[in-house]
C-alpha cells in the first residue's frame, strides 16, 4: 500500500477506499485533527489549562489595589477621610480611625476600621489610636447586629500582602457579618457572591444606626 505522503489514493482491497483515503493528503492523523471545535477551545493551546471557573474582568479594580505601596498619596485609605462621608461610604469618624464599607464586601455591612495615619502594622498603633480603634470595632458590632441581624462575625486583619492583605501598606481590620448559610451554592459553585442591598444604602442605614 502506498500511504498519502507519497502523493497517492490508499485503496484497501479491490481497489476501494480504506479510511485514509478520506483524508487530502496534507491533513494530520494526529489527535487535533480528530478533536472537535470545544476539545480545540479547551486546550487553549499552550495559552493555559482550563479550571472551570467562569471570569468577570474588571480592570478598573486594579487602581484600587496597585496603588504605590510606598507613596501615601495613593493610598485608597489615606484618600477616603478627603472624601464626603457618603461619597467615601465613610460611616463614622473618630479622632484617630474611621469606618467604612468595604468597596468589595464579602457580605452586606462588610465594615473596615481604619487608622487615619498611614502605618501598616498592628504593632505600630499608639496606645491611643489602639483604644479608640477597639472601641469602634466594638461599636460596629453592635450596629451591624441592630441594622441586620447577623448570627455572627468574622473579625480579622490581615497583615501583610503575604496574609491576603490586598492594600498591605495602610492597617484595616474586617468586620464581617456572618449568616448561616451565607457561603452555599453561588459562591462554592458559581464563584458569585449575591449582595441584596447597595453600598450606599447599607452605609445610610449603618450611620443612621451608628
Amino acid at each position: 500500500m502506498i500511504t498519502p505522503q507519497g502523493g497517492q489514493d490508499a485503496a484497501g482491497p479491490g481497489g476501494s477506499a480504506g479510511p485514509a483515503a478520506s483524508a487530502g493528503p496534507r491533513e494530520s492523523a494526529g489527535p487535533a485533527a480528530s478533536a472537535g471545535p470545544r476539545e480545540s477551545a479547551a486546550r487553549q493551546d499552550g495559552v493555559g489549562e482550563p479550571d472551570g471557573f467562569a471570569r468577570l474582568w474588571t480592570p478598573h479594580r486594579l487602581a484600587y489595589v496597585s496603588s504605590g505601596e510606598n507613596q501615601q498619596r495613593g493610598c485608597p485609605f489615606c484618600r477616603i477621610p478627603t472624601l464626603e462621608d457618603r461619597q467615601g461610604l465613610v460611616v463614622a469618624r473618630g479622632e484617630l480611625n474611621f469606618v467604612v464599607l468595604n468597596l468589595y464586601p464579602y457580605n452586606p455591612g462588610h465594615l473596615m476600621v481604619v487608622p487615619y495615619r498611614h502605618i501598616a502594622d498592628y504593632s505600630d498603633l499608639t496606645d491611643a489610636e489602639l483604644t479608640e480603634f477597639s472601641a469602634l470595632t466594638r461599636r460596629a458590632l453592635s450596629v451591624i447586629r441592630s441594622v441586620s441581624n447577623p448570627h455572627g462575625f468574622n473579625i480579622g486583619i490581615n497583615a501583610g500582602a503575604a496574609a491576603g492583605a490586598g492594600i498591605a501598606p495602610h492597617l484595616h481590620q474586617h468586620v464581617v457579618p456572618r449568616w448561616s448559610g451565607d457561603a452555599n451554592f453561588m459562591p462554592v459553585v458559581a464563584q458569585t457572591k449575591v449582595l441584596p442591598e447597595l453600598l450606599p444604602t447599607t452605609r445610610d442605614r449603618l450611620a443612621e444606626a451608628w
